[in-house]
C-alpha cells in the first residue's frame, strides 16, 4: 500500500522533528561519552547525522528506503553537485559503516580517541544540514 504524499504543511513538521531529534540524540551521545560507552556513541552520532539528513532529503521530496538509500540519495543530490562538501559526505559513509560495525561486529571496542575525532565532525554535519534545510525554505 501506498503512503499518500505530504502536505507542505506535515512535510514542514516532520523537516523539524528530524532535526530536533538529530540535536537531541546528539546530546543523548554526549552523554555516553562521558559514561565511557564509545561504541554506543558511535551509534548515538550515526543517528543524529541520519536524522539531520533525512530531514533534508525530506525538505526535498526525496524518498528513501533504507539507510544505504539515505546515503546514495543524499550523494546524488548534494555531494554530487557539490551543493554540500564531499568530506561531509566521506565522513557520513564511515559513521555509517562505523555504527554497523559497532553495533554487530565481534570484538569492536571504539576508544575516547576515536569518539574525540567523530563527535565535532557529527555537530559541523548536523549543522550544515540544518543550513540546508533553511536555504531551501
Amino acid at each position: 500500500m501506498r503512503k499518500r504524499p505530504l502536505t507542505d504543511e506535515e512535510r514542514t513538521l516532520l523537516v523539524d522533528y528530524r532535526i530536533q531529534r538529530a540535536k537531541e540524540t546528539l546530546s543523548e551521545a554526549d552523554n555516553l561519552i562521558e559514561a565511557g560507552f564509545f561504541n554506543a556513541a558511535v551509534n548515538r552520532l550515526y543517528y543524529a547525522c541520519y536524522y539531520a539528513v533525512t530531514a533534508l532529503l525530506i525538505k526535498n521530496h526525496i524518498v528513501t528506503q533504507s539507510h544505504n538509500g539515505v546515503k546514495q540519495m543524499f550523494s546524488l543530490h548534494f555531494i554530487a553537485n557539490r551543493k554540500i562538501d564531499k568530506r561531509l559526505s566521506a565522513f557520513y559513509g564511515r559513521l555509517l559503516n562505523d555504527r554497523i560495525s559497532g553495533d554487530y561486529d565481534d570484538f569492536v571496542n571504539y576508544d575516547n580517541e576515536m569518539i574525540a575525532a567523530l563527535r565535532p565532525q557529527a555537530e559541523e554535519f548536523i549543522s550544515v544540514m540544518e543550513q540546508e534545510v533553511k536555504i531551501n525554505n
